[in-house]
């Protein structure tokens, strides 16, 4: 039997693969988009036996991931019962954090935020005190929305910087002094003793675009533009990470003009150290503007200030051009632009939109989108969400929760 290995949080876990199509688990997916059905509907779909769809129906119950949702219309006879699925059964602990904040979300099973709340932190401050203050706002909002920890599915936190996804732990990250190497699911666990996800940051607000907004998208780039600038790449309907973790680091990718200014990285002519807004702003005062943050930045774009627009659009090109490589290798359908920086709005993306249609090749710039996000800023803590409901609704998820999975988990 072939064998899974998954690791959740540092803790690592064999399932036997696949599910069985007779396991509570695989049933569930036939009801995870909410649509209620009856038990004869379950069982023409699946060629099930009543008997085993009954007794499956029973375990999901049990759990309260399925609900009743009233009676389908009779045929003559007794009206069938129908079930849905329960997104408010349990909940998730959803954080994003940034170089300079963090925002703490509880979420439902279907990624619907219940309470959410932000806090000025910088990273800087080391994974203790961090994780200590994002850890005390957590236990508040659970609180508010009045629901025991043992309601809770798994945490999803996204961090700026690498993260090696198989442990949760940092690798090397250039602005997360402390934190290289450093246990975040195992800090984490002491507190809530679940599954714990960690993912780089630009990743997760991909997958929470990409969950939110453009489902149906199966090719799609979400770019995050603040004090560095990063990529998550959905291909195929599914996040790619790369090899160990690293793809989609655009910022640390030379722009092609020979630019020379020195990045943190140690390289020089980065686009971070080009085109973030840490540069621009930095190019800014250079001119003469008292502008020292991202939002002091936007704010004088948003003001109409000609040298402060003309900054953003050619950090835009800037952008554009490196895009336009990885519009030319993945085609995706869709480029979504976000972070602190894209607030400036259309200034920067007329930029991008500028470089990427003239440095890439007509047939993969025919049907090609560069939007900016809508997700109003909410896109990592719905992608941390996300990152947990996919594993806790996994087939392999809802067995192990059901308690009626044909599988073993077997110790490393």
């Amino acid at each position: 039997m072939a064998i899974l290995q998954t690791t959740v949080g540092g803790a690592a876990r064999q399932w036997s693969q696949p599910a069985p199509p007779s396991s509570a688990g695989s049933l569930f997916q036939l009801l995870r988009d909410g649509s209620p059905r009856t038990r004869a509907e379950l069982a023409a779909v699946t060629g099930l036996a009543r008997s085993t769809i009954s007794a499956r129906v029973e375990d999901l119950l049990s759990s309260k991931l399925v609900a009743p949702t009233g009676e389908a219309v009779s045929t003559g006879g007794r009206p069938p019962a129908t079930f849905a699925f329960n997104p408010g059964a349990r909940f998730v602990l959803a954080v994003d954090l940034g170089v300079s904040h963090a925002r703490v979300a509880v979420t439902d099973l279907a990624n619907r935020v219940l309470a959410e709340d932000m806090l000025d932190q910088s990273i800087a401050a080391g994974p203790v005190a961090v994780l200590d203050a994002v850890t005390d706002v957590a236990l508040r909002l659970v609180d508010e929305v009045g629901r025991p920890l043992s309601d809770l599915a798994g945490v999803g936190i996204g961090l700026p910087g690498p993260v090696e996804h198989d442990s949760g732990r940092p690798t090397s990250p250039p602005v997360m002094p402390g934190w290289d190497r450093f246990d975040v699911p195992g800090y984490l666990r002491e507190t809530f003793p679940v599954p714990i996800l960690v993912d780089n940051d630009v990743n997760i607000m991909a997958l929470g675009e990409h969950e939110a907004v453009y489902p149906d998208i199966e090719d799609m780039i979400f770019l995050k533009i603040a004090t560095g600038i990063g990529a998550g790449i959905i291909s195929d309907g599914a996040l790619q990470r790369g090899a160990q973790g690293a793809a989609g680091d655009l910022g640390h990718i030379a722009v092609p003009d020979g630019n020379t200014t020195s990045c943190t990285c140690g390289n020089v002519g980065c686009l971070e150290a080009v085109a973030s807004g840490q540069a621009v702003a930095a190019r800014l005062r250079e001119q003469g503007y008292a502008v020292g943050t991202n939002a002091e930045l936007v704010e004088l774009v948003r003001s109409g200030d000609r040298g402060a627009v003309q900054a953003v659009r050619q950090a835009g090109r800037h952008i554009g051009a490196v895009l336009a490589g990885c519009v030319n290798m993945l085609n995706p359908s869709v480029i979504v632009i976000g972070g602190v920086v894209a607030a400036v709005g259309e200034h920067l993306l007329a930029g991008i939109r500028e470089s990427v249609y003239s440095r890439s090749l007509p047939l993969a710039t025919q049907h090609l989108r560069i939007v900016s996000s809508r997700t109003e800023g909410r896109a990592g803590v719905l992608g941390a969400s996300t990152l947990v409901t996919q594993h806790a609704l996994s087939p392999e998820g809802i067995n192990a929760i059901t308690g009626a999975a044909s599988l073993e988990a077997v110790a490393p």
